[in-house]
């Protein structure tokens, strides 16, 4: 069975260890990166991350739940992380920031 790509929302920005930002805007480009560029080691908001991002693209579980893990996930490896807010909004996104 093929899956289709689910876009986020609200895409995600992660300040990776190099300092370098990438911006993630699906479940398939998030999972991607978890499986293979995620730093060492893995703990275990990072592999329910995994399963749940697999889940989300076969509509078995909600999107927004495997954004919340992967962002648990990055503040576990020590990423710092933000839920970026579409440039119409006038709200405040939930953020997670852990000091380098």
């Amino acid at each position: 069975m093929t899956t289709s790509d689910v876009l986020w929302n609200i895409p995600v920005n992660v300040r990776l260890q190099n300092g370098i930002e990438k911006s993630f805007q699906s479940v398939h480009d998030t999972l991607d990166f978890l499986e293979n560029e995620w730093p060492s080691p893995r703990g275990a908001y990072h592999d329910a991350a995994v399963i749940s991002c697999r889940r989300a693209l076969n509509h078995q579980t909600p999107p927004a739940v495997s954004k919340e893990l992967f962002l648990a996930a990055c503040l576990e490896a020590g990423l710092a992380a933000r839920n970026n807010m579409r440039p119409d909004s006038h709200h405040s996104s939930p953020t997670v920031h852990r000091n380098l």
